[in-house]
C-alpha cells in the first residue's frame, strides 16, 4: 500500500541501400544529446492488437524504452525499420544473428560495423546489452538506432532521418506506413493531466485522480473530506468508483483481481504495481507516455511521475477496465 519514494518518479535492396546510409552516418553532426528516461507524448503511443501479435514482446519492450532517448520519437518507428529490415531478427538470412549480409550489414536493425560504433562511441548504451556493444544484441542495436534516428533530424524531420537510416524514399515510406500499423487507433494519452483522450472509463478514472493532485498522502487515506488525504490504493479504489468498478482496498488485493495485462499492452487507466511477490506495497494508475498519477508515500503529495526510475521494483500491472478475455488476447511476457 506504501512504500519508496516512486523517482519523478525485400531485404537484398534495404541491405543494398544501408552501405549508402553508413558513409552519410561519418559525417553526422551529434550535437543533439537526449538523456535516457526522458519520455514524451510522442513515445508513449499504445500499440495496435497487430504490433502486439507480430512483435516479439520483448523486442516490443525493447522498441518503447528506446524510443524515450529521443524525445518525440515514437516507438513504433524503431517498430517499422526492425519489421522491414530483419522482421524484428526473425529473418532467415545471413547477417541477422551473426555475421553479415552481402553488404556487410548485420544484427536485427542492420547496422554496418562502422555505423554502429560511431553511434556507440558517441552514445553510450544503457543496461540491457552487452559488453562491450554488439550490433547483434537487440537492445544494443535498438538503442543504437533511436540514437542514430534522433542525431539524423527526428522527430522534427521523420522523413529525413529515416532516409538517413537507408537512402530510399520507398523505404521510408514502407517503414512509416508499418509504423501507422503498429499504433493503435485509440488514444492513449500525452502522459500528462491536461491530455486525456475524452470522456470513456479511462478518462473518467484519470480525471477523478488528476483532480487529486497535490493531495497530501495519509497512510490508510481514503480521501480529504474522509482522511485528510490518499494512500495510493484508496486513490486508485475511488477513482475507479467514479467509473462504476469496484476495487479491493489494497494494492496487493487490487492486483491480486486483475486482469493482468503485460508491460507492452499498457493503456491508459491500466494499474502498474510495484513490489514482489510477498509485498505488494504500492499502486498508480498509468496516464501513458511511461508516466503514472499516484499517492507516492508519506510527506509526498498526490503527483505524476515516471512509471519507472533507478533501482524501481516494478511488479506487473492489470486492466480492470478490461473484461479478462480482452486480457488474455494480450499473453504475459
Amino acid at each position: 500500500m506504501f512504500g519508496r519514494v516512486l523517482a519523478a518518479g525485400c531485404a537484398s535492396v534495404v541491405f543494398t541501400s544501408v552501405v549508402i546510409a553508413s558513409v552519410v552516418t561519418t559525417v553526422v553532426v551529434f550535437d543533439h544529446k537526449p538523456q535516457l528516461g526522458v519520455s514524451a507524448p510522442g513515445s508513449g503511443s499504445a500499440p495496435s492488437p497487430e504490433a502486439v501479435s507480430d512483435i516479439p514482446a520483448t523486442m516490443l519492450v525493447l522498441y518503447q524504452k528506446a524510443a524515450q532517448v529521443c524525445p518525440g520519437l515514437d516507438w513504433s518507428v524503431l517498430a517499422g525499420i526492425g519489421k522491414v529490415e530483419t522482421n524484428h531478427g526473425r529473418a532467415d538470412m545471413p547477417g541477422v544473428s551473426s555475421g553479415e549480409n552481402f553488404a556487410g550489414a548485420g544484427g536485427p536493425m542492420q547496422f554496418l560495423a562502422p555505423t554502429f560504433d560511431s553511434v556507440a562511441a558517441h552514445h553510450p548504451l544503457p543496461a540491457g546489452g552487452v559488453t562491450p556493444p554488439s550490433r547483434y544484441n537487440p537492445s544494443d542495436a535498438i538503442y543504437a538506432a533511436a540514437y542514430y534516428l534522433c542525431d539524423s533530424g527526428a522527430p522534427g524531420d521523420m522523413h529525413a532521418a529515416i532516409f538517413t537510416y537507408n537512402h530510399a524514399d520507398w523505404y521510408v515510406n514502407e517503414v512509416l506506413d508499418q509504423a501507422a500499423h503498429y499504433r493503435s487507433q485509440t488514444p492513449s494519452g500525452g502522459g500528462d493531466c491536461g491530455t486525456l483522450p475524452g470522456s470513456d472509463p479511462a478518462s473518467v478514472v484519470l480525471a477523478f485522480a488528476c483532480s487529486q493532485l497535490g493531495q497530501p498522502y495519509v497512510w490508510g487515506g481514503d480521501g480529504p473530506e474522509v482522511s485528510g488525504g490518499w494512500d495510493c490504493s484508496g486513490l486508485t479504489k475511488a477513482a475507479y468508483a467514479r467509473a462504476g468498478v469496484t476495487l479491493p482496498r489494497t494494492a496487493a488485493d487490487q492486483f491480486h483481481a486483475g486482469p493482468p495485462i503485460p508491460e507492452n499492452s499498457l493503456r491508459p487507466g491500466d494499474l502498474v504495481f510495484y513490489g514482489t511477490d510477498t509485498d505488494i506495497h504500492h499502486v498508480g494508475l498509468y496516464l501513458g507516455a511511461g508516466k503514472i498519477v499516484n499517492a507516492p508515500t508519506f510527506g509526498v503529495p498526490v503527483q505524476v511521475q515516471d512509471l519507472h526510475y533507478s533501482g524501481d521494483d516494478y511488479y506487473g500491472a492489470t486492466s480492470p477496465l478490461h473484461p479478462p478475455a480482452a486480457a488474455a488476447a494480450n499473453p504475459a511476457q
